[in-house]
């Protein structure tokens, strides 16, 4: 074990140890004595020295020496009782520190260097054997401490965990503590007086990578948008890496915008992780993937066990997995042999006797009659017994819906809904039948009642007769249903392909889809009969692609197959609005409408769009580009020449997307294709990683050679469209352009010809080593990047938007945007956001208020918008209480749509305004900050006086009736329809032109109340500046100047002037939001605001010219700002101001 560093003599030492390994810098040594023969004088004396010794005292035999070239000191760094376990300490030295030590040019800092390092291992050691007894380590405690006192993050930067290791500055290692917190990576290191620290926040984190390069014998890359930082000298690296990666991954889920990457309920709590939940994570995603199952399933048991295997005629080692309602056994070996038993075909769980043979066993009854046998359980009782409570609840719920159900049914006229169709022609009458094919769901695959004239169909059907007896007899010997074996000889079956007789069946076993339609009776159904009829965009997009499924394929010429593709696709969207509808999906259903019965083509959907191919089907697809970025790097991984000749493999990336996206569907010839969909049911996406591997591979060569993207394209489709299979021997009603051979054997292919059964098993042959384990954590890594060059894409198109409207130097106006994301992060870290969080899920979901997806992408509330006014706002604010009443008043001025939230256009064209602008449109800024709505009746509540949610000048949101949309569409309704969206346009069409007119308009008049008010902010904006004497003088001048301006209006003014200025106030009033403080046409009725009228008022032109006449004041207001500097200023205050604020917050509530 590793010894807080203590000094020896190395004289004295050389008496009682004998050195059995050195180098120039550490000694392995051995006590004399111990483990030698016994006749030598000197062994006896000092194992009778050691024997007397009582055990507190007693010395250890073999220990390591940090010794300093020169020096007679030596500090003992490390000791055990046995030689194995030293030389794991003594290699883990050589390995990662001995080089690094070199670079050292003072032999003081050596020993300074390496102690810390070991006091560090300690401290890591330890908590690591106190976290294992679910204990609050108390070395923990101390590094939350030292985690708060270093950083000064809010208490509610919860630490999740801390390493010891280096970090590397150029070629010089700084050894310190990394600490690992739900927002950020920190790191601190106190060497040799010199002090380095710095945070960085998981939501700047682009990319991780292990390296192993110079010194180093391997490191943690963390790149960021700014630099990139290498950490290394780990004593568990591979934990240390799967914990960032993990972190960084639930961090950006969680603060980006990732489109329906959905949070595990206990990550949605960042309070509650810490490591254990992180590793108890990683087990249930890995299990998820592995076996497929729902993604709402918890992972209960964990247990190492042995399964009795018929066909093996053995007990099979492995791990067995339990979730709600699943048994899941896995081989040691990944993909050897795999068991998954759904708790709904369990009869019951009960405990053997227990003997020597066959240690704890368990036997497992389901329904078709069979049991299983698990032995060697550890903790057998509580586990079966949790099993059984599992088992007895869900056979309660399953009794429970059959008693509904069977109550429903009896109520029910005896009809029944499932009705057959096999007509291939067109009825006279077709518009009742589309209307009845519409809502009538059929009862068998198409592909009975459709089939693809062919000719050769003789070999063809003894082909399917051969398959079919290599799959019963597999079937008697391995079971039949969920619950058989799954080893490495249906994998053989599989990739001959299934026989068109069993391949509905088998799709919906091997996906466990038929478990989801034995649980949801009627589902369907029911599904289907609630969405007909309904229109969204969706349906209009579904409607759209219907033709475009297999277009060549008769079941999809005719009105029954569309109709049944029409209500599978229209009953997910249904089911799952945030998928809606995605194209790949239309060809995907048709397939599985060939070969399995519509509500199963459902159920497989479900299974696939949900669980198979995750994250997938939304708007911006994240999961397939995640895959493609995970197949970029298994290419350089396995396939080097090629990546070595094909550098930028985004080329190929972007050709392989439709691979990933339609499983080979779009690509490959329709019989081929098929197979690779029943490898995928069968291996998951496992199988379309290593196929696209295989294809790569084959044409290696020629993509080597390739000159630009359209030539390995047009490679990899011609390959494509030669990969036939037994099925389409001969070609296919629409084949590929390849000449025919004279036979259909197999050993006499056509030239260019390639079977997908050989492809397919080459692919597990050379690349089948690739397992889900390996898939789940790339696909960790590579969802950052995914993420952040999403992010990077919004950044660049929202700039884009602003970028016309404002002067700010480009490079200004983006790390204004990263202020502006950042605020927006650190509320999201540490504050209160219920009401933020409220308000922007209220303006999300009015998402076609004509506001672009980029432009809602990041608002700010009214706290945030006030924390960044007080970071960029150019002028000296005076007292905190008038800076915080200036920033009220502008986020009232800038939130045009009452919406509480500030987009980031309208927060760039303030800036704009203080800092390019010139003086008169600063003045102008100014002034409408002190009249309404800026300025309200009572400052101390800004939002006293409100604008009506609907206000005169604006269109009015009107829903259609919802009994409309639930009913068929009738040609009336559906003009109306459009008849609504063209006016909803030429609304907003005039708003836009409104919003134009509304500059070249003149401001209101400002009361005697609200100049006093402007003449303050005046008075504190010089607070504090050089010529704040001359500034002082100068206001003091114009205000005087103005107030006699004010009253001489007031007195004199004539009724041609009177009417004159109303007359100019009103021209002003459809520009504001409310009428307070100016005229209307109700001032020629004597109402109270023709009072204010009369009173004392000045213009906004009066007091423009009367400010240009002080010079002072002028310069004041040109003299040019530095935003660079400024926001240089805020990047370092923005974090610890907002962190003491928020701290102080969390305080006092």
């Amino acid at each position: 074990m590793w010894l807080n560093p203590e000094e020896v003599l190395l004289k004295n030492a050389l008496k009682l140890w004998v050195t059995e390994r050195s180098n120039d810098f550490f000694l392995l040594q051995r006590r004399r004595g111990h483990g030698e023969s016994t006749g030598r004088i000197t062994g006896l004396l000092v194992g009778a020295l050691d024997t007397v010794l009582d055990s507190n005292a007693r010395v250890t035999p073999f220990r390591i020496l940090l010794q300093v070239p020169g020096s007679q000191i030596s500090w003992v760094i490390a000791s055990g009782a046995a030689i194995e376990e030293v030389n794991k300490h003594w290699d883990w030295l050589v390995h990662n520190l001995l080089h690094s030590l070199s670079v050292f040019e003072n032999k003081e800092d050596v020993a300074s260097f390496v102690k810390g390092k070991v006091k560090g291992l300690i401290a890591e050691e330890v908590r690591g054997r106190q976290a294992a007894q679910e204990e609050d380590p108390e070395k923990f405690r101390e590094a939350l401490l030292k985690f708060e006192l270093h950083f000064g993050l809010p208490s509610s930067e919860k630490l999740v965990t801390y390493y010891s290791c280096c970090c590397w500055k150029g070629r010089v290692p700084r050894q310190g503590f990394l600490y690992l917190s739900i927002n950020h990576m920190a790191f601190y290191s106190f060497l040799l007086g010199k002090e380095v620290k710095f945070v960085i926040p998981w939501a700047e984190v682009t990319r991780l990578e292990r390296v192993s390069t110079g010194l180093m014998t391997e490191a943690i890359r963390v790149n960021t948008r700014q630099r990139q930082r290498e950490f290394s000298m780990f004593l568990n690296l591979d934990e240390a890496f799967r914990v960032i990666g993990q972190l960084a991954d639930i961090a950006l889920r969680r603060l980006l915008d990732s489109e329906g990457l959905e949070l595990d309920r206990v990550l949605q709590q960042p309070a509650r992780i810490n490591k254990r939940i992180l590793e108890e994570q990683a087990l249930r995603e890995y299990v998820l993937a592995l076996f497929r199952l729902p993604h709402g399933e918890r992972l209960h048991e964990v247990a190492s066990c042995s399964v009795w295997t018929p066909h093996a005629r053995c007990h099979t080692a492995g791990t067995l997995y339990t979730t709600d309602s699943y048994l899941c056994f896995s081989s040691r070996e990944e993909g050897n042999c795999t068991l998954l038993i759904p708790l709904s075909e369990v009869l019951s769980i009960e405990k053997a006797e227990n003997t020597s043979l066959l240690p704890n066993p368990v036997i497992v009854s389901i329904r078709t009659k069979k049991a299983f046998q698990l032995i060697e359980l550890h903790d057998r009782d509580e586990l079966v017994e949790s099993l059984n409570s599992r088992l007895r609840s869900l056979q309660w719920k399953q009794s429970m819906f059959r008693s509904k159900k069977d109550g429903k049914r009896s109520m029910r006229s005896p009809t029944p809904y499932y009705t057959f169709y096999y007509d291939t022609g067109y009825s006279d009458e077709e518009d009742i039948e589309e209307q009845v094919l519409r809502n009538t769901v059929n009862s068998e695959a198409l592909m009975t009642a459709f089939h693809q004239n062919q000719p050769g169909t003789n070999g063809n059907k003894s082909m399917e007769q051969v398959k079919e007896r290599l799959w019963e007899d597999h079937f008697s010997e391995f079971g039949r249903g969920v619950h058989m074996f799954r080893t490495e000889k249906i994998q053989r079956l599989v990739a001959m392909g299934i026989p068109e007789s069993l391949r509905g069946e088998l799709w919906m076993t091997l996906s466990d889809a038929s478990s989801e339609l034995e649980s949801h009776q009627g589902y369907y159904t029911s599904l289907v009969q609630k969405s007909m009829g309904h229109s969204n965009l969706a349906t209009e997009e579904i409607e759209r692609d219907l033709h475009r499924s297999l277009p060549d394929h008769p079941a999809f010429q005719n009105p029954t197959g569309i109709a049944a593709l029409r209500r599978v696709l229209t009953a997910y969207a249904h089911r799952n609005p945030k998928i809606g509808y995605c194209q790949s999906m239309n060809i995907l259903a048709s397939v599985l409408l060939l070969y399995a019965k519509e509500e199963e083509a459902f159920w497989l959907l479900v299974a696939v769009c949900e669980r198979m191919l995750p994250d997938y089907f939304n708007r911006r697809v994240i999961g397939a580009q995640v895959d493609q970025s995970v197949f970029e790097e298994l290419i350089r991984e396995r396939l080097p020449e090629l990546a070595e000749h094909v550098p930028d493999l985004s080329s190929l990336s972007s050709v392989s997307l439709s691979w990933f996206l339609t499983l080979f569907l779009s690509v490959l010839p329709f019989h081929s294709a098929v197979c690779v969909v029943d490898c995928f049911f069968f291996h998951g996406i496992k199988a379309i990683f290593q196929l696209g591997l295989a294809v790569l591979e084959a044409n290696a060569a020629q993509l080597s050679t390739s000159t630009d993207d359209g030539q390995a394209l047009m490679i990899l489709t011609s390959f494509l469209d030669q990969v036939g299979s037994e099925e389409s021997s001969r070609p296919p009603s629409s084949p590929p352009a390849a000449e025919e051979g004279s036979s259909s054997n197999a050993d006499l292919p056509t030239v260019g010809h390639t079977n997908i059964t050989n492809l397919i098993n080459e692919s597990y042959e050379k690349f089948g080593d690739l397992t889900v384990r390996q898939i789940e954590r790339l696909r960790c890594r590579h969802r950052i990047q995914v993420l952040q060059a999403h992010e990077d894409t919004t950044k660049e198109n929202s700039l884009r938007l602003v970028t016309p409207d404002v002067s700010i130097p480009p490079e200004n106006l983006a790390d204004v945007y990263d202020l502006f994301k950042t605020e927006h992060f650190i509320t999201l870290y540490w504050g209160d956001s219920s009401s933020a969080a409220a308000a922007e899920a209220a303006a999300w979901h009015y998402s076609d208020s004509g506001r672009s997806y980029m432009e809602r992408q990041y608002r700010l509330d009214r706290p945030q918008f006030k924390s960044l006014y007080g970071l960029l706002v150019p002028w000296p604010g005076g007292s905190n209480q008038h800076t915080d009443t200036m920033a009220n008043r502008t986020f009232t001025l800038l939130d045009q749509d009452h919406d509480n939230l500030v987009t980031f256009r309208e927060f760039a064209g303030w800036l704009d305004t203080l800092y390019c602008e010139e003086l008169n449109e600063k003045i102008r800024l100014l002034y409408r900050l002190h009249i309404p709505p800026a300025l309200t009746e009572s400052e101390d509540d800004p939002a006293l006086i409100k604008s009506p949610l609907l206000s005169s000048n604006r269109p009015l949101y009107v829903n259609l009736p919802s009994e409309n949309l639930a009913t068929t569409v009738v040609p009336g309704v559906e003009s109306e329809v459009k008849d609504y969206q063209e006016q909803l346009k030429q609304m907003l069409q005039d708003l836009a032109k409104e919003k134009e007119k509304d500059v070249e308009k003149p401001l209101p008049f400002m009361t005697q109340r609200e100049f006093i008010q402007f003449c303050k902010t005046l008075y504190s904006m010089f607070h504090g500046d050089p010529e704040e004497n001359d500034l002082f003088q100068a206001i003091a001048t114009v205000t005087s100047l103005v107030l006699q301006i004010g009253e001489a209006g007031h007195r004199g003014h004539s009724s041609g002037s009177e009417v004159t200025g109303q007359e100019e106030v009103k021209g002003a009033q459809p520009s504001q939001m409310t009428a307070e403080g100016s005229g209307s046409e109700a001032s020629r009725e004597g109402d109270v605001s023709s009072m204010a009228e009369r009173e004392w008022t000045v213009s906004y032109a009066q007091i423009l010219a009367s400010l240009l006449t002080e010079q002072s004041l002028v310069n004041f207001f040109e003299k040019p700002v530095d935003l660079s500097a400024k926001i240089t200023e805020a990047k370092e205050k923005q974090y610890h101001q907002r962190a003491g604020l928020l701290t102080l917050q969390q305080g006092t509530s």
